[in-house]
């Protein structure tokens, strides 16, 4: 009898594969993301919050650049590698040593490595305590003491072996995106637009060297007025072209909310109404239809904004989280053990 077993085209068995790969993947973010818990460390380092925080509060004192730059390196560390603390190895191949996170903050980095010697410190959390959770406990303590919200903060991140400089450039979002690629690459780390427009919102605080806006300053030669992106408030301009002449200094820069650049709260969004957005990839959340409703949202609603905030750094922890043999507890953070 003459078998009726029919075969799959191969672009059908293809779709089917590239299925079961997703489904695989999504079940494996979906086990690591379950060992995170606000009590991990209940039993093994029950002070590690007030340990973190103490460093954060005195590392403030000294200097605000650490607020604004703690927040940016969480947000790398997550988008490259996933939340693994792999923004923090220094090595001539490691990823801060590669394209934007040339420009981490010393003072970020500083208060990472104060906050982990407080906590190893603790002979009751010595080497219990991952870099990467450290540095999600500090990203929240910054905002919490710049006037943001604070909130609960999940923990469990192992600390990743590795950082590959090669991927940097491509994980993170340039500052003249539009809406559709920043779209893109928040939804491939499991983000919504909300959620980009609501860490986008993190740009409250912290400033930007003039070569990633300068572009929109002046008309360069060679049809690159297109790259200008959306318009700017005509007084903001010329303000930013004192700032930023074209023959700038490399050290010269702006506050990204140039009404309250020290206080974590909603003026960013009140910046964008305004058309005194910095970047055209912070801009274009106003300019754009799809994405302008959000900003007016979170310009009028403060509560709104910080309660869209604490529910995208959730889900922004949650990234790429190391299990097992993956991950270690690193016990120097630069260091792979």
């Amino acid at each position: 009898m003459r078998s009726t077993r029919r075969s799959f085209p191969s672009s059908s068995r293809q779709s089917v594969l590239a299925a079961l790969v997703g489904v695989v993947l999504a079940a494996t973010a979906c086990c690591a993301a379950a060992q995170l818990n606000q009590s991990y460390y209940a039993s093994t380092c029950p002070n590690v919050e007030t340990l973190v925080r103490g460093a954060v509060t005195q590392k403030l004192q000294e200097t605000f650049n650490a607020a604004p730059g703690t927040l940016r390196l969480f947000f790398h560390d997550c988008f490259v590698r996933g939340c693994d603390a792999s923004v923090l190895l220094s090595g001539p191949d490691d990823e801060h040593s590669a394209g934007p996170d040339t420009t981490l903050s010393p003072d970020a980095l500083d208060l990472i490595t104060r906050a982990k010697a407080a906590v190893d410190g603790d002979p009751q959390c010595t080497n219990k305590v991952s870099c990467a959770d450290i540095l999600a406990l500090a990203a929240r303590d910054v905002v919490s003491q710049a006037g943001g919200p604070y909130y609960q903060v999940e923990l469990g991140r192992l600390d990743g072996k590795v950082g590959t400089r090669a991927v940097v450039k491509h994980s993170l979002p340039g500052a003249g995106f539009d809406l559709d690629q920043l779209n893109k690459l928040f939804a491939a780390n499991g983000l919504t637009q909300t959620d980009m427009i609501a860490l986008s919102g993190g740009h409250t605080i912290g400033v930007s060297h003039c070569d990633k806006f300068v572009r929109r300053l002046y008309t360069f030669k060679g049809g690159a007025a297109a790259q200008r992106g959306p318009p700017m408030n005509l007084y903001f301009l010329r303000q930013m072209r004192q700032t930023c002449p074209l023959n700038y200094s490399a050290s010269a820069f702006a506050m990204l909310d140039a009404v309250t650049p020290r206080k974590f709260d909603n003026g960013y969004y009140l910046t964008l109404q305004q058309m005194k957005g910095l970047l055209a990839s912070d801009q274009v959340l106003f300019a754009d239809r799809r994405s302008r409703a959000t900003v007016n949202y979170f310009a009028a609603n403060q509560t709104a904004f910080f309660d869209a905030f604490v529910a995208a750094m959730a889900k922004l922890g949650r990234i790429g989280v190391k299990t097992g043999a993956d991950g270690e507890i690193r016990r120097v953070c630069t260091k792979a053990n």
